[in-house]
């Protein structure tokens, strides 16, 4: 499993000597028991629960007739895809009008790149891409969990970055994230891990010795650069400092069975239901507390009943009937998993209420209209998390609202102090609030 906030440089790759830490970065469920262990901030927290956040981007998109409902406010009629998600109608808010500026890049699918940093012009000369919100707010809170965060995907791609910039490779094999939650390694194995965090440790120290005799002989261009890299390096330091806490530590104990990865690599549907359910449970042991799950779309026809055609070519259906009937039966399967996945949220106690009250949920996709690779109007719902629910914000559809609005709303919902993320042009969004 890769370990968060782990970037590279050209002058050093720290991969070679991370290797095997990944694994060290998991949680105990929170317990009240564990009090005297974790000490006074622990004891702030008795009786409340965390908050948490889960992003899952759709990166083919959805056909947003499909999903828009035609009236705004809280008395609008459900639509073919909002009707699979009838039961939780009171439970999310659909957005419409909201995008984030200037997505045009090197590819009609680059702004995938982008949707949780809102970094403009993807892709492109010059382009380098920002902190993901994900990691922003994992950054802030994530020393209180051992995985700081959870980067989950059914291609290897993400949508999860670094702050230098840097793209967090997503983790496929549910059977890999299942073993490093919940299976404990044997003690000679704790103990190699053990070593590979002070050999981390000990070469980050070389390198900031190494980086004081190049600082006399750089130019200030250069120097501007180790300085991000050296800041990265100490990020990292504190990182294995937490890990070396964790790893004598025994994981979260659990009823569920170790799964088996698919070995139909074009059951798209079946590895979103996988990959939820472990959500669920990496959630309600308290793991981590902040999660991203890129659903990537295949070049290739999807195992599910009724489609006949290559999703992607389906995708970019022209308006051509069939093929948008056919692309509703995939997007239809996705809804009914998501619905799936929250009410196995809503069905989880944790504190008089329910584990989707304490998690925000933002579904959607970076493509509007992924016919004509449109990142304007994106799909866009969030689920739990505590807001006023029941609702269709719609905003302006010729002059969207910055995502990033919404985006800045979700970071003060896990408790960061912040008025501005990526373009957003308000501390929030308008009409979304707590209960």
């Amino acid at each position: 499993m890769p370990a968060p906030f782990i970037s590279t440089r050209d002058a050093l790759s720290r991969r070679h000597f991370l290797r095997g830490t990944g694994a060290a970065l998991l949680s105990l469920p929170w317990l009240e028991s564990m009090l005297p262990t974790f000490g006074r901030a622990a004891r702030a927290e008795a009786g409340r629960s965390p908050k948490r956040f889960v992003a899952i981007c759709a990166t083919l998109g959805f056909h947003t007739p499909f999903l828009f409902p035609e009236q705004a406010g809280s008395d609008y009629e459900l639509t073919p895809y909002l009707k699979l998600l009838q039961d939780h109608r009171r439970e999310f808010t659909v957005f419409s009008g909201l995008s984030h500026p200037e997505q045009q890049g090197n590819n009609g699918h680059a702004s995938e790149m982008t949707w949780l940093t809102a970094a403009q012009r993807p892709g492109l000369a010059g382009f380098r891409n920002t902190v993901s919100l994900d990691q922003f707010i994992a950054e802030k809170i994530g020393v209180a969990t051992r995985f700081p965060s959870l980067v989950l995907s059914t291609s290897g791609r993400s949508m999860s970055w670094t702050s230098s910039g840097v793209e967090i490779p997503g983790e496929t094999s549910p059977a890999r994230l299942f073993k490093a939650l919940f299976i404990d390694g044997s003690e000679q194995e704790v103990v190699a891990e053990l070593r590979q965090v002070q050999r981390g440790r000990s070469i980050l120290d070389t390198v900031l010795d190494e980086s004081k005799k190049l600082e006399r002989d750089i130019t200030a261009r250069d120097r501007q650069k180790l300085d991000e890299y050296l800041t990265a390096v100490r990020d990292l330091e504190s990182r294995l400092q937490q890990s070396q806490g964790w790893v004598k530590r025994p994981k979260p104990k659990t009823d569920a069975q170790l799964p088996k990865d698919l070995v139909d690599r074009n059951d798209a549907i079946g590895k979103q239901r996988m990959m939820n359910d472990l959500v669920v449970l990496a959630l309600q042991t308290d793991s981590t507390r902040t999660i991203t799950f890129q659903l990537s779309g295949m070049n290739a026809v999807p195992t599910i009943p009724g489609v006949k055609n290559d999703w992607h070519n389906l995708s970019h259906h022209g308006k051509d009937p069939e093929k948008i009937d056919e692309l509703k039966v995939i997007e239809e399967a996705e809804f009914a998993a998501f619905n799936d996945f929250l009410t196995k949220l809503k069905g989880l106690e944790e504190n008089g209420r329910s584990l989707l009250d304490h998690t925000a949920v933002l579904f959607g996709s970076n493509l509007g209209n992924a016919s004509s690779h449109d990142a304007h109007n994106i799909p866009i719902l969030v689920a739990g998390g505590g807001y006023k629910h029941g609702q269709h914000l719609a905003h302006d559809q010729k002059h969207n609202t910055p995502l990033s609005n919404l985006l800045v709303s979700i970071a003060q919902h896990m408790g960061v102090e912040i008025d501005k993320f990526g373009t957003s042009t308000a501390a929030g969004i308008r009409g979304f609030e707590t209960t």
